[in-house]
């Protein structure tokens, strides 16, 4: 777990604390490699906010119930977990900086052994860094530590969405149909693993480094029946150690392909013949800023990322709503059930059909977006999710 808090609304799990999630900015490489806090941006909006919130502090009614006087910035803390001790709503953030801005210049730069006290002036709060507290702190060997190479703590626990940020992929056509593929493995094996050779043949395009999928399953919007995309099935990654070359046939007649020759770098699934190869993406800096959408959204869960045919906390759904829809990476939406049918049985002799209202009983947190698609995170639920339910904006 990679929250620990003092006493407060102490989350008993991981999916309630990011539900909560407000104080997040976090910078990221596609695959995991995770910015420098001081290189991270600070938006002119995120600016004007905090420093609207900062000549007057917020109202007490944006507090989250049972918000503690102070709190000490544990090892193994995230500015996301944080985020909860404080504030109600998980993407408005800025009201957190700003509650700091004289003390806190930068919000991606908090360290262990912190104090955050929390001032309360007539109808408004303040957040304030204590001054002269030494700046160690008791570990528990339980904690697992999410700072960063500075010492500062990190924005989100980056084991929950790194993997996912090489790994779930759309592709617009059914292309990896004349992608680069697998021929034969090392020694004749059905499968092979990381540190194995395969071989491949395929216009390689001058890469090196490569994903492999397996069969692509299209991705079919609940509604209209549309094909919005093809979901590749992540099987891991893969580096050229050989190019493709040819040699002399046995007997001397002509010549016979060889094809190249590829090491398993890393696997989520045993490669194998038949699997396809992508091209690794650069790798791509992207600000996490957790956030409602600017305007309305309504859409359906297309699909459970996986095998899974429902998902719960911190499982990963494709949304069938993209780029061209208005969603962003960072963008927070809410869950909904749908009512069931009922009976009205109250009125004597008569029995009257009715379908309960929807309920909302969840958060998603937008994380990866493509033109038609996006994939979210399931910060919070309270029923499993299923292809099919709705979603909209919080």
């Amino acid at each position: 777990m990679s929250i620990r808090q003092r006493p407060g609304p102490h989350p008993s799990c991981l999916a309630t604390t990011l539900g909560a999630a407000a104080f997040v900015s976090a910078v990221v490489a596609t695959g995991s490699a995770w910015a420098q806090p001081s290189r991270m941006p600070v938006y002119p909006q995120w600016r004007e906010t905090a420093e609207r919130v900062a000549q007057a502090g917020v109202p007490l009614s944006e507090l989250a119930p049972n918000a503690p006087d102070s709190y000490t910035v544990q090892r193994g803390d995230t500015l996301w977990g944080i985020s909860s001790i404080f504030l109600k709503s998980p993407w408005r953030w800025p009201e957190l900086w700003g509650m700091n801005l004289d003390q806190i210049r930068n919000p991606h730069l908090i360290f262990p052994g912190q104090v955050l006290v929390l001032e309360k002036i007539g109808d408004r709060a303040r957040l304030a860094v204590a001054q002269g507290v030494p700046g160690t702190v008791r570990l528990s060997p339980r904690v697992r530590s999410e700072t960063l190479d500075n010492g500062a703590i990190a924005a989100i626990p980056l084991h929950l969405i790194g993997p996912f940020l090489a790994e779930a992929q759309v592709f617009e056509t059914n292309q990896l149909d004349q992608a680069p593929r697998v021929v034969a493995t090392q020694e004749g094996r059905v499968m092979v693993s990381r540190g194995e050779t395969a071989y491949v043949r395929g216009d390689l395009g001058g890469a090196r480094d490569f994903r492999l999928f397996r069969e692509l399953k299209p991705l079919v919007d609940p509604d209209t029946r549309e094909v919005l995309g093809f979901e590749g099935r992540y099987v891991g990654t893969a580096e050229m150690v050989a190019a493709e070359g040819a040699a002399a046939a046995p007997g001397g007649k002509g010549n016979v392909i060889v094809p190249a020759t590829f090491r398993v770098t890393s696997n989520r699934l045993e490669a194998g013949v038949g699997d396809r190869l992508s091209p690794t993406p650069q790798q791509e800096l992207v600000a996490y800023v957790p956030r409602a959408p600017s305007k309305a959204v309504e859409g359906r869960v297309v699909s459970i990322y996986g095998e899974g045919l429902k998902a719960g906390q911190n499982q990963v759904v494709a949304l069938n709503r993209g780029q061209r829809d208005g969603l962003e990476r960072g963008h927070v939406l809410a869950l909904w059930r749908a009512g069931r049918d009922a009976v009205d049985t109250t009125t004597a002799g008569q029995r009257t059909a009715m379908r309960l209202p929807d309920e909302r009983h969840g958060l998603l947190f937008v994380f990866r977006t493509f033109e038609r698609v996006s994939y979210a995170l399931i910060l919070n639920v309270q029923d499993p999710v299923q292809s099919g339910d709705r979603f909209t904006q919080p």
